[in-house]
């Protein structure tokens, strides 16, 4: 920003201040007309359960079950293309193998791979690994940015221009493009990290590490990001599984919705992922784990006595928006569609604990276990809740990052990293069985107004 904008942005500011505080009197739309008129707010019944506004064979969410005509919550279960994810990350390790790239091929392709099919797409996601000819110079070292999510939206639109065919619909071209895609995120969000620290901060080197053909996408994220490109195994098998957890939610999460909504439009492949983007970066959406950090920060910074009593009144205070950021909310704590449970918090948590084990940071995993006891039962009886509040898959995704020695510039990128093969797939199906532009309708409830004349204003 040169010395020109600096000046235009002072000059206007208190006048844009005022036309911001009119706007607030002048959109502010009466809480009791959209039960006058039934509306669905954020595509959510009274109950909260979703409005059902389209159909998906690529991944499930499931936290109730009806027995008899009764509903009733059950924990947690998610599916991706009929199958649970507890039995793909178990297999894996059982397997003693990385998961990740077979879940990408089982979004896309709808099955799970036999041994030569997984081998092949490995290789073929190896080779799109490669950005572009001068594009890590051209684009990610020309013009660093501070916030890696908006970067990313920006090298996603400029690829376009990289592309010989950007604007075929036709699903076997977006396919390729989605391949690519997946392939390049882990490059782009870690270059445009390495980029941006050597030019903003004190860290005086820059390194630009090449990925390595024969490492799984977890390898070569943290073979890229470290400085001597050494990790243990169990670093790479747990960024492996966040990258498996992270990979799907089912069709209504925000910013796979953004997906379907903007490729219903006809839109290319590149703006609608840059569109999924913006939607992830959010704090209520993919933002939420980089919110549960900098509250725990604050909890160690004013609570020295972890003890459950302790920790118990700090959350308390919290919850009545006495500290930290003063909202009320306990960050990663209960889910808009889970009930019981987040089976994938259960997953993260018991590889948080192997991980807390290896890096000595036993205590600091029961600090979060001591925060997420307290906070269900004080959520609990402060809303007047009869079902359990339990942590989401935030609540540790944080914990477990930091542990990895990632930097919270990338918390949000790594879920956009696993995130990519789950919008490519929900693009193609869309694709495939739209056909019909989304959109939902909106009652205008502003009356008729005749116009005035401007001396008569």
């Amino acid at each position: 920003m040169d010395f020109n904008e600096i000046n235009l942005i002072v000059k206007y500011a208190h006048t844009i201040s005022r036309l911001a505080n009119e706007l607030k009197e002048v959109d502010a739309i009466p809480a009791d007309l959209y039960e006058k008129y039934d509306v669905k707010r954020g595509l959510r019944d009274k109950n909260g359960k979703g409005v059902m506004c389209g159909l998906t064979e690529i991944s499930e969410v499931t936290s109730w079950e009806t027995v008899n005509g009764v509903r009733r919550p059950i924990d947690g279960i998610l599916r991706y293309r009929g199958y649970d994810i507890k039995d793909l990350v178990a297999n894996c390790e059982r397997e003693n193998r990385f998961g990740f790239e077979e879940t990408v091929y089982l979004l896309l392709f709808g099955k799970l791979p036999a041994a030569a099919e997984l081998k092949n797409f490995t290789q073929m996601l190896a080779d799109f690994r490669v950005l572009p000819r001068n594009f890590v110079r051209d684009v990610i070292m020309k013009s660093p940015c501070k916030d890696m999510m908006n970067m990313l939206a920006r090298c996603v639109l400029n690829l376009y221009s990289y592309d010989p065919d950007p604007d075929n619909v036709m699903v076997s071209n977006v396919l390729r493009q989605s391949l690519q895609l997946i392939a390049e995120f882990p490059m782009i969000a870690a270059y445009s990290h390495r980029v941006y620290k050597y030019y903003n901060t004190n860290d005086g080197s820059m390194y630009i590490h090449k990925p390595i053909a024969e490492y799984s996408t977890a390898q070569n994220i943290l073979h890229i990001l470290r400085k001597d490109n050494k990790f243990t195994d169990l670093e790479a098998k747990v960024l492996d599984i966040c990258l498996m957890l992270h990979a799907d939610h089912g069709g209504g999460n925000a910013s796979t919705f953004t997906t379907h909504l903007s490729t219903s439009t006809g839109t290319d492949t590149y703006s609608s992922v840059a569109a999924s983007l913006g939607s992830l970066k959010g704090p209520l959406h993919g933002g939420a784990n980089l919110m549960v950090c900098q509250m725990f920060e604050n909890i160690k910074e004013n609570v020295s006595d972890w003890s459950a009593p302790a920790v118990s009144d700090y959350v308390q205070k919290i919850l009545n928006k006495e500290v930290f950021d003063r909202t009320g909310l306990i960050y990663g704590m209960g889910h808009a569609v889970y009930t019981l449970s987040d089976p994938r918090m259960i997953i993260l948590k018991e590889y948080a604990g192997k991980l807390a084990i290896e890096k000595g940071r036993e205590k600091e995993f029961e600090l979060y276990n001591t925060v997420a006891e307290s906070a269900g039962k004080l959520i609990a009886e402060q809303k007047k809740i009869n079902k359990p509040v339990t942590p989401n898959v935030d609540f540790y995704s944080g914990f477990v990052y930091s542990m990895l020695n990632l930097p919270q510039s990338l918390y949000t990128p790594l879920f956009a990293i696993a995130r990519i093969s789950g919008w490519s797939a929900h693009r193609i199906e869309e694709l495939t069985n739209g056909g019909k532009i989304i959109r939902p309708a909106y009652q205008c409830v502003q009356p008729a107004r005749e116009y005035i004349k401007l001396e008569d204003r």
